[in-house]
């Protein structure tokens, strides 16, 4: 027999909570442990459990009357740290999202989400994963993405600050001895990093090794 989901409703709406809470009452392993219209009395009641068993998961509205389910989210992570907490809102506003799951939330779905997609949703956070409305996880993905750097092209090669620098020199005519002198460096190590840009660009020679560059767009513009 599965053990226990102990499951603490907060949610202001009575119809929605008594849907909610019809829905886990009917279906194993789940257990309400307390139903709350405001985030106010929930954190009483965690506050001072008198025997009652600390929720397995918290299902957390965010438009409460007094304080917001944002406001009350670290508090709940501080008073029951081992607590999961969903967030079932409307809300698929962005900077809700964000901050949700800035303040530890393993969930975030709508309350368009059918009852099997909340419960599905109560299963996946206890075994360790997040749950997630499609959209929301599509502007989180989305958002990092944004947020990370380019990946490198197969077919653009990553050549050194100094190889670039050494390939603008060629481009503008410059021969090996000049590069040389300008740089401070042997002639030898010139050539060393002439025949790495080469080999990197898959070039014969200076003039096929400047063309590339100019299509890659490698060379810094003016």
């Amino acid at each position: 027999m599965n053990a226990k989901i102990n499951v603490m409703l907060v949610e202001d709406h009575p119809d929605y909570r008594e849907i909610l809470a019809f829905a886990l009452e009917k279906n194993e392993p789940f257990e309400l442990t307390g139903r709350f219209g405001t985030a106010e009395r929930a954190l009483r009641s965690v506050q001072d459990p008198r025997g009652r068993s600390a929720p397995d998961v918290i299902l957390l509205d965010l438009s409460l009357p007094g304080m917001s389910g944002l406001d009350a989210l670290p508090w709940f992570r501080k008073y029951l740290p081992g607590t999961k907490i969903i967030v079932l809102t409307q809300s698929e506003a962005e900077a809700d999202v964000l901050s949700a799951i800035r303040h530890g939330a393993s969930g975030y779905l709508l309350k368009s989400s059918s009852m099997k997609e909340i419960l599905q949703g109560i299963h996946a956070v206890m075994q360790g994963g997040a749950s997630l409305d499609a959209s929301v996880a599509r502007f989180i993905l989305s958002t990092l993405q944004q947020q990370l750097p380019p990946a490198p092209s197969a077919e653009e090669p990553e050549l050194s600050g100094r190889e670039l620098e050494i390939l603008q020199m060629i481009a503008d005519g410059l021969a090996k001895k000049e590069i040389a002198a300008a740089l401070s460096i042997s002639t030898s190590t010139v050539v060393t990093y002439v025949n790495r840009i080469y080999t990197k660009l898959n070039a014969a020679n200076a003039p096929q090794a400047v063309n590339k560059a100019h299509k890659l767009g490698l060379f810094k513009p003016e």
